[in-house]
């Protein structure tokens, strides 16, 4: 028997020494290292000097949180930094603040994810680091639910929009705290200007966090890093948050709240809320218009990859009341009588124009450009007011920024009832032409009336450009046949006049417009090819000067000829005095020629084209040196207007065809000058060239293939046809 025990105690032991063996390996391989650091909590407790900050987390529940697992950034305010806070607020310690203030200032100084200082500035995208391209980190502090009012007064429990615009479940739109790191700001080319600029009074050390400078970095701890700063910093606000808290920014957070911003049900907000509190309050999504260029309420940047808000935020730059509602009264409301009458895509435009959809930083005012593509029109000197705010740079001004929109050409029909098928119009192609302030227009206004009087509408019904012939019964023809017609007659209401051409229209003049087709004036009078074919002129009865030109209120439209080329030589020489006459005559009996219909064969519908008319006595010298059928009696010159030989027709086909520009438009004055190709072709198929010079508005001379010039006689010129100039010359031209 005790020979069966003492074998039994030698086995225990053996199974003991191998179990202890066992564990010990075990605890030397998945053991807690000895020279591993504490969490975040058992750290600060060893520093000493942040027993503030441990009563803050103890009372904002956060204790656990911080002495267990995870992987995290605390920027953690030392005591002197709480010292401060309490002095600032009239209070002794911790004891004497809430929980929710103990909780806003845990959850903001506490960032997801461990970071070292060397790994601050640089941006974590989706595809890997991107080297100093960071200024942000996601905290784990957030707004939640919270009570806000509708325009109309009505109160409501409200979560506010994490996309642009819109809402997703699950996104506690968490905010962000920004940094000043010297590797980042050095990379983008910013300096200490830059961050005194929003913080004036603290000094710019290479690692600030808002207002607050970095006095240790880099304390390692077991679940992340610890970086010691000398000030205690709430939340920052969000854009809509400080706009909200500002009373001098009104009027602009008015313009929000009436027309831009949606209180929107949300049922699984709702679900989810009475779940957590037990309470019954419905929850509304405080959403803004997809028309903005973003959700100034929205803490998650665009969103296209997950950590965006790292590298950039958004900017406002908002003017203050008086300035907001001088600019209203005296440029929005011109011509209206409410801003409840105005288009509401212009005050879409009117805030846009102070939304920057990316980080504006000081000293990058100029090169920066809104959500409308344009740079500030204040510099900072008129900044007032500036604010890192929690998604984004708020700038405070005395001075509104002058959208191009309503400052330029553009903006006289935008901005008033009359003129809304024209800007209607506008929008379509040339919106974004006239607006370029750089660029001078002068614009022929075409108001509603005399468009509707022309045979056009816009139909909301059809959602299309409408046309009826005027004096007409037909039905209406809908589509792109009438928008197509209408943008032809728009574009020749609009010159490009980078010198003021047509700031005086006394005199006469001709100029070409935006589409390459030419008007006239005439003592303050226009005309185009259409409106002489019509026998009518638009008079202007006044003007407006805007930043990038004038414009002129009409009482007509300028329409396009649909009279071919043909019909108006054939107008232009009908008469035996005329100048034309001559060439109207081989023109008339030519083979490339349709009576019926004034069409010249190769003169294509919709291309640009220049006739050169040799007068009388050009004519008859062609017949004189054999260019043109005829005969030739002494001092007698007999043409020959409808030869029957073969070889005649064909004298007269080239003669015509080669007095012919294609693809062009050439007048006096205009600027062009060069080759030009012509509608005579050679035996092999080669066109024939002219050669212009053009160095005035009394002057052009048209050189030949054979170096022979042709003078435009200008008092006879310049008449006007479908896409066509005809002009006079006092030489025929050899092809």
């Amino acid at each position: 028997m005790k020979k069966v025990l003492r074998k039994s105690l030698l086995f225990a032991l053996v199974i003991l020494s191998l179990s202890s063996c066992r564990k010990k390996a075990f605890d030397d391989f998945y053991g807690r290292p000895d020279g591993l650091a504490d969490p975040i909590y058992q750290q600060l407790q060893a520093k000493g000097n942040f027993t503030n900050l441990l009563a803050c987390i103890d009372k904002a529940g956060y204790k656990a949180t911080l002495s267990g697992a995870g992987y995290y950034t605390m920027f953690a305010p030392n005591d002197a930094a709480f010292q401060a806070f309490f002095t600032s607020r009239g209070i002794t310690s911790v004891a004497q603040l809430d929980s929710g203030t103990c909780s806003k200032i845990v959850t903001f100084a506490l960032v997801y994810n461990a970071f070292s200082s060397t790994r601050l500035p640089d941006y974590q995208a989706t595809a890997g680091w991107v080297t100093n391209n960071a200024f942000k980190r996601r905290t784990a502090n957030y707004t939640g639910y919270y009570n806000d009012t509708t325009f109309a007064g009505q109160p409501v429990k409200a979560l506010g929009s994490n996309r642009n615009p819109g809402f997703i479940l699950g996104d506690n739109n968490n905010k962000y705290i920004t940094y000043f790191m010297s590797n980042y700001m050095t990379a983008k080319g910013l300096g200490a200007s830059d961050y005194n600029f929003f913080y004036p009074t603290s000094t710019y050390t290479g690692f600030n966090v808002g207002p607050a400078k970095v006095v240790t970095p880099d304390i390692v701890a077991e679940n992340g890093f610890i970086h010691e700063t000398d000030q205690v910093l709430l939340p920052f606000a969000s854009l809509d948050q400080y706009l909200a808290s500002n009373a001098q920014y009104k009027e602009f957070k008015k313009l929000y709240d009436k027309y831009m911003v949606s209180f929107i049900l949300n049922a699984d907000a709702t679900n989810k809320y009475r779940l957590v509190t037990g309470l019954g309050d419905n929850i509304y999504i405080k959403s803004f218009t997809s028309g903005l260029a973003f959700s100034p309420n929205n803490e998650n940047f665009v969103k296209l990859q997950d950590n965006d808000g790292q590298a950039d935020g958004y900017t406002m730059m908002v003017p203050k009341n008086d300035k907001v509602l001088d600019y209203i009264n005296t440029v929005l409301l011109e011509k209206y009588t409410s801003l409840d009458a105005v288009p509401p895509q212009v005050i879409v435009d009117f805030l846009n124009s102070h939304m920057w959809a990316t980080t504006v930083w000081p000293s990058r005012f100029a090169n920066s450009s809104n959500s409308q593509g344009e740079a500030p029109t204040f510099t900072n000197s008129n900044v007032i007011d500036k604010q890192v705010c929690s998604n984004g740079f708020f700038y405070g001004t005395d001075k509104v920024q002058e959208a191009n929109v309503f400052r330029t050409v553009y903006g006289r029909a935008y901005l008033d009832p009359s003129y809304l098928l024209m800007t209607r119009a506008l929008d379509q192609n040339l919106r974004y032409i006239i607006t370029i302030p750089n660029v001078k227009y002068t614009v022929i206004m075409m108001s509603d009336q005399a468009i509707k009087a022309r045979g056009f509408d816009f139909s909301t019904v059809q959602n299309a450009w409408s046309y009826v012939a005027p004096g007409t019964s037909a039905a209406p023809t809908y589509g792109n046949t009438p928008r197509d017609m209408l943008q032809r007659i728009l574009a020749q209401h609009i010159v490009k006049t980078p010198n003021g051409e047509l700031d005086n229209l006394a005199g006469s003049g001709i100029i070409e417009t935006l589409n390459g087709e030419y008007i006239k004036w005439n003592n303050g009078a226009f005309s185009s090819a259409g409106t002489i074919d019509s026998n009518y002129v638009v008079t202007t009865s006044g003007f407006k000067t805007s930043f990038n030109g004038r414009v002129y209120y009409a009482n007509n439209l300028l329409i396009n000829s649909t009279t071919t080329l043909g019909n108006n030589i054939k107008k232009l020489g009908t008469a035996t005095t005329s100048p034309f006459y001559y060439f109207y005559q081989y023109l008339s009996n030519a083979t490339i020629f349709n009576p019926t219909t004034g069409d010249i064969t190769g003169v294509l519908l919709g291309n640009f084209h220049t006739a050169f008319i040799p007068n009388k006595a050009a004519i008859e010298q062609a017949v004189i040196d054999g260019y043109l059928p005829g005969t030739v009696a002494g001092s007698v010159v007999t043409p020959n207007f409808a030869p029957t030989v073969f070889a005649d027709k064909v004298k007269v086909n080239n003669f015509i065809l080669y007095h012919l520009i294609v693809k062009n438009t050439v007048v006096p004055g205009d600027g062009k000058s060069g080759t030009f190709e012509t509608l005579y072709k050679n035996s092999l198929g080669d066109p024939g060239n002219l050669y212009v010079t053009n160095p005035s508005s009394s002057s052009l001379i048209v050189r030949d293939n054979n170096s022979r010039n042709s003078n435009v006689i200008v008092a006879n010129s310049n008449n006007l046809a479908d896409r066509c100039v005809i002009h006079l010359i006092d030489n025929y031209l050899k092809y």
